[in-house]
């Protein structure tokens, strides 16, 4: 650390025992030991001070990369829940799509005028479409044909 050599070490010897003596040298020793192993635990604490404070930062920058993944990761599936949360619309499209909205709405507007369509207006096609929509809502699935893939 500070590259003394045994031959400076002789003469630094040397000029302790002509100025403090032989009788108190074990003594000016022994508080020179005492003041060393002072400033290395000094130094010590303040390094390991610095290094709590690296590791801390350190692990505050992956709290907030790991936030950012698991955000990035979770937005798909947030995006999907949303879809999956939408109303299901009955009828899909194709050619008999306007004419079940057609027939919907107009039952629609029977039900509003007050008159409830009759059991035997129902379609087997539309009373298993309900009982679908029912069991799409009762257990949050998006499409129950689908459940076995």
């Amino acid at each position: 650390m500070f590259d003394i050599g045994w031959s400076e070490l002789l003469v630094i010897a040397a000029v302790a025992i002509i100025f403090v003596g032989p009788k108190d040298l074990p003594r000016m020793m022994r508080t020179i030991g005492r003041y060393v192993t002072k400033v290395r635990s000094m130094a010590r604490e303040f390094q390991s001070s610095f290094e709590d404070l690296a590791r801390e930062t350190e692990l505050e920058e992956l709290r907030k990369e790991v936030t950012g993944l698991r955000d990035a990761a979770t937005a798909p599936l947030k995006k999907f829940q949303q879809e999956i949360d939408k109303p299901v619309k009955m009828g899909g499209g194709g050619a008999g799509a306007a004419a079940a909205a057609a027939a919907s709405e107009a039952r629609a507007a029977e039900i509003a005028a007050g008159e409830p369509p009759e059991a035997g207006e129902i379609s087997p096609e539309m009373q298993e479409a309900l009982r679908e929509a029912e069991a799409v809502e009762a257990f949050g699935v998006s499409d129950p044909e689908r459940d076995d893939k």
